[in-house]
């Protein structure tokens, strides 16, 4: 059976569900909505008791056939009823105050879970997911929709509440008064249903329209914001403002469909209560005239229909609310429901300490099942090895070192890290294992002391040193004015590409793994550069494994076995001059790409030895 809260279950009922995990806040919510509403009713009971006792108005006709209305009541009664209803309009005002207060708490702290669980599933999901998402549209689902869910627990549920409690109970009250009038005056509810379905069905598909639009737009916003590089380098701005003119148009249309709905609904409502109280009025003066209803009733029924006037106008209100949250919750729990591909078995154990032998075993692997990525892969990386991995664009290089901290799963074949299938181990122990230096280099807007010591947040500041020195970057960082604590702009942009690149690989070396992957991590730094890291990873490097992907010649010269890949396959694997001597692919590769390399760096020792020689 679906449990609350599962996937399959209306979008309301899980929203409800969210509610419920504050039990105690809900129920005095509830408590202090029953009190308003009872305080709201009772006030027209008292009113009209105070006209009838306290006024107690009759018609005396005089000797001289002129009618008049004489009040007979006791003053002293008529005092008492109105002190309580000034008492009761004045505790009505305290449970609305505790009411909303309460709803807002309520709100405010399922925002608070879902906006926790949205990030803490972003985490989770594997590449597979944020390969296809959109920024954009997910940050707006985490913040737009969540607000959208927030309003429908603060206003939506709790006003809900309260307007079927005040509804319910004042016909119930109006019927039992005087059941023709009553009657009367409870015929307009239907229409009001009735509209209130049709604009609800009809705001549930624009307000999914206009969300759609809005993750679009942020999306469109996210992507200039983060572009302003290439915008600007190639002119473009004109196009990108009509990109985004164009969403602000499309939501423009749609948000305005919905003030349509709005402007139609409202004064609907208003002028059906209006039409209810003419009607009601004319029926209750021909009660009183045949003298089955007092003067105090028909107050009291118009002063009910008075403060039925806000629940009766904030009915379209509360159902947009619903419509929005349907949208919203819609679009939330797709994150939320999203299942990852790469999941951690249950009982998973840490992966055990090892050298760092790493097996790839008939390993195949798609993002679309039907079509594979790499095929057949036999890897053996043992402790201490250098592994290079090369091939043309698009070979599955990088899909091959993915596969090793579990970004994804092999569709076929196993990895094993010191006999242990990566799939088998917690998958916190196994990326605790494995260092990588990613070919897009990503900086936090923060410190760099905070950027190296990312992995490891409890690292000493030698130890921070330390890992900067072997990356080249220390003397960088010290020369800066504020050292350590200078501040990365958004991505690193501060920084350049080399100083980027240095600052990544000072972080990984700080984890100290016993698998290290550097995925085209010197592509972006001078020969020089290349040559100060090379010389610092030599040693470290010693005793762990460790996957290259590289297209520089010192690279793959020093690694220990060289994989070449093609469209997926390993065509060709062995050591630089091996490779060499077989003169196939890898001897294309090397006359079309690394021989320049090799020239150029000849050359230039060559120019220093002359100068030096000079």
């Amino acid at each position: 059976m679906t449990s609350v809260g599962s996937p399959g279950t209306p979008i309301h009922l899980r929203l409800l569900y969210q509610s419920f995990q504050y039990k105690g806040t809900l129920a005095l919510a509830v408590f202090v909505l029953v009190g308003s509403s009872v305080l709201t009713i009772l006030t027209p009971a008292l009113a009209g008791y105070a006209i009838d006792t306290g006024l107690d108005v009759v018609t005396i006709t005089d000797a001289g056939g002129v009618v008049q209305d004489q009040a007979q009541g006791d003053m002293g009664t008529l005092m008492w009823a109105v002190a309580l209803v000034v008492i009761a309009a004045l505790l009505r005002g305290v449970f609305v105050y505790v009411q909303t207060y309460l709803g807002e708490v309520i709100g405010q702290k399922v925002a608070r879970d879902l906006r926790n669980t949205v990030y803490d599933r972003l985490q989770r999901l594997s590449f597979a997911y944020h390969d296809q998402a959109e920024v954009g549209e997910v940050m707006s689902r985490a913040t737009a929709d969540v607000e959208g869910i927030r309003f429908f627990v603060s206003m939506g549920v709790i006003r809900l509440l309260y307007v079927v409690a005040l509804i319910s109970v004042s016909y119930g009250l109006m019927i039992n008064t005087n059941v023709k009038v009553g009657l009367v005056a409870l015929i307009f509810v239907p229409p009001v249903a009735i509209q209130s379905t049709v604009v609800s069905l009809m705001m549930r598909r624009v307000w999914l329209r206009v969300q759609a639009i809005q993750g679009e737009m942020a999306t469109v916003l996210q992507e200039n914001l983060t572009g302003q590089r290439v915008v600007k380098a190639f002119s473009r701005q004109e196009f990108e403002q009509q990109k985004f003119d164009r969403k602000v148009d499309d939501l423009f249309e749609e948000s305005y469909s919905t003030a349509k709905f709005q402007a139609f609904n409202e004064p609907f409502l208003v002028s059906v209560w209006l039409l209810s109280a003419a009607v009601v009025f004319w029926v209750g003066i021909g009660e009183i005239e045949a003298g089955r209803m007092t003067p105090g009733d028909l107050a009291a029924f118009q002063l009910w229909l008075t403060l039925l006037q806000v629940p009766v106008r904030s009915t379209g209100f509360i159902i947009n609310i619903f419509a929005r949250a349907h949208s919203s919750g819609s679009r939330l729990f797709e994150i939320i429901d999203a299942e990852s591909p790469v999941q951690e078995k249950p009982g998973a154990l840490p992966l055990a300490p090892g050298p760092g032998h790493v097996q790839f075993e008939g390993v195949s692997f798609g993002y679309n099942p039907r079509k594979m990525v790499v095929r057949d892969l036999e890897i053996e990386a043992r402790p201490g090895q250098r592994i290079a991995l090369l091939g043309p664009t698009g070979s599955g290089k990088s899909t091959v070192v993915n596969l090793l901290p579990r970004f994804y799963d092999p569709t076929v074949g196993r990895v094993l890290i010191d006999g242990q299938d990566v799939r088998e181990v917690q998958i916190d122990s196994l990326r605790d294992a494995i260092g990588i230096v990613q070919q897009d280099v990503f900086l936090f807007s923060a410190t760099i002391r905070e950027n190296i010591a990312y992995g490891r947040p409890d690292a000493t500041d030698e130890e921070i040193e330390e890992a900067a020195k072997a990356a080249r970057i220390h003397d960088f960082i010290v020369a800066q004015p504020d050292g350590y604590d200078m501040w990365v702009g958004e991505r690193g942009s501060t920084l350049s590409g080399g100083q980027r690149q240095r600052v990544a690989i000072a972080r990984t070396l700080l984890l100290n793994p016993r698998v290290l992957i550097f995925d085209d991590s010197t592509a972006a730094v001078d020969m020089r550069t290349e040559f100060l890291i090379q010389e610092a990873l030599r040693n470290l490097m010693e005793g762990r494994t460790t996957f290259v992907i590289a297209q520089r010649l010192r690279t793959v010269k020093e690694a220990d076995v060289i994989l070449v890949m093609q469209d997926g396959e390993i065509v060709e694997r062995g050591s630089h001059d091996e490779l060499l001597a077989r003169g196939q692919f890898y001897k294309r590769i090397y006359d079309l790409e690394l021989r320049d390399q090799e020239e150029a760096a000849a050359a230039s020792l060559d120019a220093a030895s002359s100068e030096g020689g000079a």
